[in-house]
């Protein structure tokens, strides 16, 4: 027997003494088993859930997840809830579950839900939380199942896991990472820092090309984070010079540009790169311009 009938095997087994037993404290342990374990499930197997109020997908997004989901496999599982005789119903995850579809895959990853057990799979999910083994990117889909399946909002997950809303809501950010990147994370090769750093690029190519480079050169996330920057200067970047929007320069460059053009009597203008280099351009309209000019800047050579 390969390990994929063990499992399937095993998760039968729990679901048929779940709904065989009717004492509460080992029910609710074998809900906590389930909880924390995977099944590989055909998608044909699932039907959708008839009150799922969502009802549109935008089809390409749908393809490029599919391309990506043949690339890289189903990452984030979905949920399911038992039907009994190797059927399911679909509780979360329609757009991944379309997208395996359109795939071909012929089993994705699911935690199976049983019905009327929603107090106890909130325990079990906060539980599980709490667990040190935990990469960032199941501790993000553990939040995801808590909003998703228990109907919480980022404010009452994070009162129920004992977090800042915001540390929350950078963890479930994770979840919409490329599936390489995610995979980075999940294999310990990128750390949580790298990931949320990589999470607030909007640039799908930039963002692939960032992760790559970190790989390769091994980049601390305060090295990530300045190169990011260097693409994308942030409108609060304390770093960033202060440039005068009239003029185009910094506001240190225009008092300097100010200066010379009193001195000397005439218009100035001075352009810069970001590299430091550039021109200054003194301008003037006839010979006796030209002559004082000339004469206000030679007489302390």
């Amino acid at each position: 027997m390969n390990k994929k009938s063990e499992v399937s095997k095993g998760l039968r087994s729990l679901l048929n003494n779940i709904e065989k037993t009717n004492n509460p404290v080992e029910r609710n342990q074998l809900v906590r088993e389930l909880t924390h374990s995977i099944a590989l499930i055909d998608p044909d197997n699932i039907e959708v859930n008839p009150f799922q109020p969502r009802t549109e997908f935008d089809e390409n997004q749908l393809q490029e997840l599919a391309k990506s989901l043949q690339a890289n496999g189903l990452i984030q599982p979905i949920t399911v809830r038992s039907l009994g005789n190797s059927k399911y119903q679909l509780i979360s995850g329609e757009r991944r579950l379309r997208a395996s579809k359109i795939a071909g895959l012929k089993e994705i990853p699911a935690y199976i839900r049983v019905a009327n057990d929603q107090e106890m799979l909130e325990m079990a999910l906060v539980e599980n939380i709490q667990r040190a083994d935990l990469n960032a990117v199941e501790v993000a889909i553990s939040y995801q199942r808590l909003m998703d399946e228990c109907n919480l909002t980022h404010e009452a997950l994070s009162e129920r896991v004992g977090k800042d809303r915001s540390t929350v809501t950078n963890y479930v950010r994770l979840l919409k990472l490329p599936a390489q990147i995610q995979s980075s994370v999940k294999e310990g090769v990128l750390s949580m820092g790298h990931a949320r750093a990589l999470a607030g690029i909007d640039d799908l190519i930039l963002q692939l090309k960032l992760h790559q480079e970190t790989l390769d050169k091994h980049l601390s996330v305060r090295a990530l984070e300045g190169l990011i920057k260097s693409y994308h200067p942030t409108k609060n970047d304390t770093t960033k010079p202060n440039i005068d929007k009239k003029s185009g320069i910094t506001a240190e460059v225009k008092k300097i540009k100010d200066q010379l053009s009193h001195q000397l009597g005439t218009q100035i203008d001075i352009k810069r790169a970001i590299d430091g280099s550039g021109s200054i351009i003194i301008r003037f309209n006839t010979d006796e311009d030209f002559n004082n000019i000339t004469e206000s800047i030679l007489k302390d050579a």
